[in-house]
């Protein structure tokens, strides 16, 4: 019988223990890691998309404005440069690497405008079914990056406020030591000037 008695008590210590545990945040800081990560995947592949769809775009602008050779050789050139960047969930909190791909992906977005800007020139490709086609989905994209961009920042602002706030602080200075904060978005150079408008 106090064998029996024992044993309930030790499952009860159990269950209330992982309640306890499950209650005073031990399991925020994973969850908020795995949501941070997941967020970046949801970035990773909205980029991608839109570099899927630069080729296409390209190939019907080529057809209708061939001496614009130099632009479209600067998109091509900075999707590849683009799609060449990666970074590893593992690599988060390098604000280095994070840098090296916003760096890519601003300069396919000023690449991407050139081009749009030169689609001005030419009304037969501006009415023609392609490439409004084209442009809209980059359009669409260019909307579902800031999303995929604001939605990481916002996961990762959650991850690093607990790993600096109680009770996250002591689970992080304890059994989550190897966790570093994750690295925001920050704005590229020059994005708080406002674009030059030349008529």
């Amino acid at each position: 019988m106090a064998k029996l008695m024992s044993r309930i008590h030790i499952v009860l210590a159990t269950v209330l223990m992982s309640l306890l545990l499950s209650a005073c945040g031990y399991n925020n800081i994973p969850t908020y890691e795995e949501q941070a990560k997941a967020k970046w995947a949801d970035v990773q592949n909205n980029y991608q998309r839109r570099a899927d769809l630069i080729p296409n775009l390209i190939a019907t602008v080529q057809g209708y404005a061939k001496q614009e050779k130099d632009v479209l050789t600067a998109v091509i050139e900075a999707r590849a440069k683009a799609t060449q960047v990666k970074i590893d969930v593992s690599q988060l909190s390098d604000p280095e690497k994070l840098k090296q791909f916003q760096d890519a992906q601003t300069q396919l977005s000023g690449a991407l405008g050139r081009l749009l800007a030169v689609s001005e020139n030419y009304p037969d490709l501006k009415s023609n079914q392609n490439f409004l086609a084209l442009q809209s989905q980059l359009e669409g994209t260019e909307n579902r990056i800031a999303v995929a961009r604001r939605d990481y920042i916002e996961a990762v602002r959650v991850y690093n406020t607990t790993l600096k706030t109680f009770p996250g602080l002591l689970w992080a200075a304890t059994f989550f030591r190897a966790n570093k904060p994750m690295v925001e978005f920050t704005a590229s150079e020059g994005a708080q000037a406002p674009p030059q408008v030349k008529f």
